[in-house]
């Protein structure tokens, strides 16, 4: 009678020890991008980006090379966004856009 207690204790041990397969999923981020493309030369110490009137800050304008990978680009929340760029207070850019998760949007500035 033993025996059979001690194999169902064995037994019962493998089988809590099992754990089986765990899986996890993620989804994307929700977020987007943007990037400022034209001639850095032309921007010299950035340009003034205004999103939805409410968050302003300054960017870095990269060159586009489409062999390399990007410059520095910026974090805005998904959605329908009116991006406006200026640059020594002349707006040189505004537009309405919309942005999907994990999108980088190239903002072509003239």
């Amino acid at each position: 009678m033993k025996k059979i207690y001690i194999l169902i204790a064995i037994g019962l041990i493998f089988l809590v020890s099992c754990t089986g397969v765990k899986t996890v999923t993620t989804g994307l981020e929700n977020e987007s991008f943007l990037e400022f493309i034209g001639t850095p030369s032309s921007y010299s110490g950035g340009v003034d980006v205004n999103v939805d009137d409410k968050n302003n800050f300054n960017a870095e304008v990269n060159e586009d090379h489409a062999d390399r990978p990007k410059g520095n680009i910026y974090a805005i929340s998904t959605g329908k966004h009116v991006i406006t760029v200026s640059y020594n207070k002349k707006v040189i850019y505004k537009k309405q856009i919309f942005v999907s998760a994990q999108e980088t949007k190239k903002v072509l500035l003239p």
